[in-house]
């Protein structure tokens, strides 16, 4: 069969052992039918092959993120202003006031999640007054990790926060002396109050979430994501917030390939959801780009620990047993995997007692479970987990609450927190992926650099360099390493004859560049399926994009994804100029290394570009 597809002249890392390096592939009916020389991948070229020459580039397997919450995230996307890689609160604080300039009423200007207050220069929040004073009369929310949000006086208006509002269990609303909100909602210990309002927000409809959706799978596109295995999350109901990804999957318009799990939302109520739904939904059931993955991340509630680590780790409730008990025994015994979010050690190994228990009844054996997040899992614990043969699915969390985790415990206790090398040693099926987007950034280059370097998103190094991966064990945890998370071993994550044909090339060497160019990669064309589905620099004319962003109001048509200034010069001006090369106005006449000004994340050439847009001369000298 003549191929539809090749790409040649390539340096193809395939994490194939059998196969490790090629310079071409072949692409037939959305898979692999060739790996290996040009020669190889030529002899299936046809009369109607497109052959793409890559004159050299890099290429990797397409990118898979373990734990996304892709579906709650593609409704809302539209909708949301993203400080993801911005690198000053002044910066991020014109782009608000640009979005509130255009956000009309009742609509919300919402920064929600994908930062941490040490990214900026000024290791500091906004203030409730520096956000009155940015938008009097637009609702301004900006949820920051899972510890607080901030709210300005329009927004407290509208959703009716006064001194009369009570608070809800594990949350605060912080009051003033004479009781009246302030505008600042604390995690106390659970998110569930930052949740609860963001709820109240107008909704996008269902034709703007469809084309939300597609911004947003766009955009993980470009940083060369092609898969992802969604967790569920607070507030997404199944089946009701799932049409939309199954409105696209029909239409054959998904770019990312996405397996779901099923997240309980009913405290107290968990095992009548979990009766329901394996009486309702079959494991397994879809297609390769829409597909049903079992259960979980939240198993039942009592078992939710969430990893604020400004707030002392929460004991989990006597109760916690029983009711886990009671939902694993449903799913083992109908073989649904599960996955369950569990921060701390103390919770996980909890909830090995509950496994253990009811694999002496019902063998665990078979089962791709896994715990998430682990941050502070044991080598017991590890032991356990690998006995039972379960699996760990790391996140980059601490790259975005590093510093917040060492205030609290050490910065001995950081050192493996979470022990990523011992995981992998043990034989323990390990992956990666991000948690986002209300915690860490979508960024999948954010989290590899982390596993790489083992540095926050500000820099601070927390890991020393025996928690620390080399480059192509951190890229096999994105991509060959996933897909026992979701049953999909031998069937992608590797360039190799017979895999699906998903890949993207990035725009610089990411397994020989300076480690502190890893984060700002992006990719310059990704391929899912045999199918372009995102294309830029030499390959542009080689992309389809989606129809634009919607409403005409969006952040996404002003600001784009992560690191909004590269598309933003506008909103940049003079202040990122001193934040970038601290020399202001004298910028054009001194010869500055801006990209080492930058603390070194961002290539020179992109640089070069962004001043030329700002007409900063400081390039010809």
């Amino acid at each position: 069969m003549n191929a539809d597809l090749i790409l040649k002249s390539g340096r193809f890392t395939t994490l194939d052992r059998a196969n490790p390096s090629a310079t071409a592939v072949a692409i037939s009916g959305g898979v692999f039918t060739a790996v290996g020389s040009d020669s190889d991948a030529m002899a299936l070229a046809g009369p109607a092959t497109r052959i793409i020459d890559l004159k050299g580039r890099r290429v990797l397997p397409g990118l898979i993120d373990n734990h996304l919450h892709i579906i709650r995230g593609g409704l809302n996307f539209n909708m949301e202003l993203r400080w993801d890689g911005i690198r000053s609160l002044s910066d991020a604080m014109a782009m608000l006031r640009r979005q509130v300039a255009i956000t009309p009423p009742p609509q919300w200007v919402r920064v929600v999640g994908g930062f941490t207050e040490h990214q900026f220069a000024e290791k500091r929040l906004p203030t409730i007054d520096e956000l009155n004073a940015a938008a009097p009369d637009t609702p301004v929310f900006i949820l920051h990790l899972y510890d607080r949000a901030l709210l300005n006086g329009a927004a407290l208006r509208a959703v009716g926060y006064t001194r009369e509002t009570p608070n809800p269990p594990g949350g605060e609303i912080v009051r003033d002396a004479q009781g009246n909100p302030t505008g600042l909602l604390l995690a106390r210990p659970n998110a569930g109050l930052l949740y609860a309002t963001l709820a109240r927000g107008p909704k996008l409809p269902l034709e703007y979430q469809i084309n939300s959706t597609r911004h947003f799978m766009r955009e993980l596109n470009r940083l060369g994501v092609t898969g992802a295995i969604d967790a569920g999350g607070g507030f997404q109901n199944y089946p009701e917030d799932y049409e939309v990804v199954r409105k696209l999957s029909e239409a054959g318009q998904l770019t990312i390939r996405l397996a779901y799990n099923l997240f309980t939302q009913k405290s107290k109520g968990e095992k009548a959801d979990f009766l329901n739904w394996v009486s309702t939904s079959t494991y397994k059931q879809g297609d390769d780009y829409f597909r049903h993955n079992g259960a979980g991340e939240m198993l039942v509630f009592s078992a939710a620990d969430f990893e604020d680590f400004r707030q002392p780790r929460p004991d989990m409730p006597p109760e916690m047993e029983g009711e886990l008990e009671e939902v694993v025994r449903i799913l083992a015994q109908n073989r649904w995997p599960w996955r369950l979010h569990a921060t701390y050690d103390e919770t996980i190994s909890r909830a090995l007692d509950v496994f253990e228990r009811v694999n002496r009844d019902i063998p665990l054996e078979g089962l791709n479970w896994f715990f998430d997040h682990a941050e502070t899992i044991s080598e017991r614990s590890i032991d356990r987990v690998a006995a039972l043969g379960g699996g760990i699915a790391l996140q980059h969390r601490m790259a975005y609450q590093g510093e917040y985790f060492v205030e609290r415990y050490g910065a001995r206790a950081a050192e493996q927190t979470p022990p990523v090398a011992r995981i992998l040693r043990s034989g323990v099926k390990t992956s990666a992926g991000t948690d986002a987007t209300r915690v860490a950034s979508y960024n999948p280059w954010v989290s590899l650099a982390w596993l790489i370097t083992g540095k926050t998103v500000s820099g601070t190094t927390i890991y020393p360099r025996a928690n620390c991966l080399d480059r192509e064990t951190a890229v096999a945890m994105w991509t060959a390493n996933s897909t026992w998370f979701s049953n999909e071993e031998g069937k992608k994550g590797r360039l190799q004859v017979g895999q699906l044909a998903d890949l993207m090339v990035p725009d610089r060497d990411v397994l020989a560049c300076q480690e502190d160019e890893i984060a700002a990669t992006v990719s310059e064309l990704t391929v899912v399926g045999g199918k372009v589905v995102y294309a830029a620099g030499d390959f542009a004319a080689l992309d389809t994009p989606p129809p634009p962003a919607m409403p005409d109001w969006s952040p996404v048509r002003t600001f784009g994804g992560y690191g909004a200034w590269r598309t933003a010069p506008a909103v940049a001006s003079a202040s990122m100029m001193r934040t970038a090369c601290g020399c202001g106005n004298a910028c054009n006449v001194h010869g500055h290394d801006h990209a080492n000004a930058w603390g070194g994340s961002v290539p020179t050439s992109d640089l070069q570009g962004f001043w030329g847009a700002l007409g900063c001369a400081c390039w010809a000298v």
